[in-house]
Parts: structure tokens; sequence; C-alpha cells
């Protein structure tokens, strides 16, 4: 959708202009650009496919590497009140994992934060992640479970898994950092294609856009 087309649906700032989407990136070191060069992660991507698109949108990553969801969950209301966000994508959970964390606790955090976002007015993605095989089956089931039961209750968009065609491609040692937990720069590419096909129809709405 042409800049013009989707700046004439948005409602205008104070100044009388029209106020474009303001996407907020809470995440952890999947998002934060962790061991690749800067500008290369998949959100510094997603801004450069924006003004490919001409949507008018800006976005600001607040994401930090090692983030658990009680770290996003106790910084996520500063954050809205900064940025007044109309978008908020949930990047969440995979340091909860590696941590042994309960599994209700993540849940409980995730559906905080998305409620929390959604009071404030802006539309939630969440961006759901999976776990090593070597966590026990029940643990990796209903730790991939969780995302999806935290969508369909809050009503969110959702990522099923964003690592599908990099955690689960045929080359590990192509996609991955030599801890075979953080993304090479290769892989940046194919995350935001798992994304973008779900953030789109939310931009390309004016449902998420505010004064």
């Amino acid at each position: 959708m042409a800049a013009v087309a989707l700046a004439a649906a948005l409602p205008l700032s104070a100044q009388g202009q029209p106020r474009g989407a303001v996407i907020l990136v809470v995440g952890d070191s999947l998002s934060a650009e962790y061991g690749v060069a800067r500008g290369s992660g998949w959100v510094a991507l997603l801004d450069q496919r924006l003004a490919r698109e001409k949507i008018a949108a800006r976005v600001i990553n607040a994401s930090i590497s090692g983030d658990t969801t009680s770290g996003g969950r106790s910084r996520l209301p500063s954050l809205l009140a900064q940025h007044r966000p109309t978008h908020v994508i949930l990047e969440l959970g995979g340091n909860d994992a590696l941590r042994g964390l309960p599994l209700k606790m993540t849940q409980d955090n995730l559906t905080a934060m998305a409620r929390a976002a959604k009071a404030s007015g802006a539309r939630v993605l969440i961006a759901g992640m999976q776990v090593p095989p070597n966590y026990g089956r029940q643990y990796n089931e209903g730790f991939a479970a969780l995302f999806a039961t935290v969508a369909k209750a809050e009503g969110t968009a959702l990522v099923p898994f964003l690592l599908k065609g990099v955690a689960d491609g045929a080359d590990p040692d192509a996609m991955f950092q030599a801890d075979r937990i953080h993304p090479k720069e290769t892989a940046h590419p194919i995350i935001l294609a798992n994304v973008w096909p779900v953030l789109a129809p939310l931009l390309r709405s004016a449902g998420g856009s505010r004064p």
C-alpha cells in the first residue's frame, strides 16, 4: 500500500499531520542483533522493508540480550508510556526456557504484556519459540504451545515459530553462530520472512493506529 493511501487512513496528530504506525519490538538477543553487524538483524531489515513498501511506520527496537518475560513485563509499561506504539511485537520466552523457568510463569508474563499493550491501544503480535529436544518432550510441547494459547486467549496475532526455516533447516552451521543459539546474519532475512506475512495485515489496517 502506498504511503499516501495509508496516511489517509490514519488519524491526525496534535499538529494536524498524519501519524504513521509506531512498531515497538520487545525482545531478547534474537531481536537485539547479538553477534551480528549492526543493521543486519531482522528488526533493522523490517525497517528497510517498510521503506520499500512505502508504509508509513517507524520501528523502535527495545530488545535486550538475555531478557526474560519477567524483564519484559517490568519494562513494558514505561515503554508504552514513552513511545505510544500502535503495534507491539513480543519476542520473549527463549531465555525463560534456557533457565528452566516454570511454563506458567512464562505464560502469565506474556498474558500480562499482551493485555497491557492492548489496553494502551496497540495491536499485538506474539512471536512463538521452541526449544531443543534435550529439554524433554513434556517441557518442549508445553513451551511451544503456550505462545498459541496466549495469542488465542488474548486475540493477538501469532508467528507460530520465529525461527522456522532456521532452527529446523538442513544446515544449522550455516544459520547459527558457534554457540548454536544465536542466528547468523544469513538467518535474519528468514526470520523477517516469518514475521512479515503476519505483521503486514496489521499495519495495513487503520484499526491499530491512534492520534
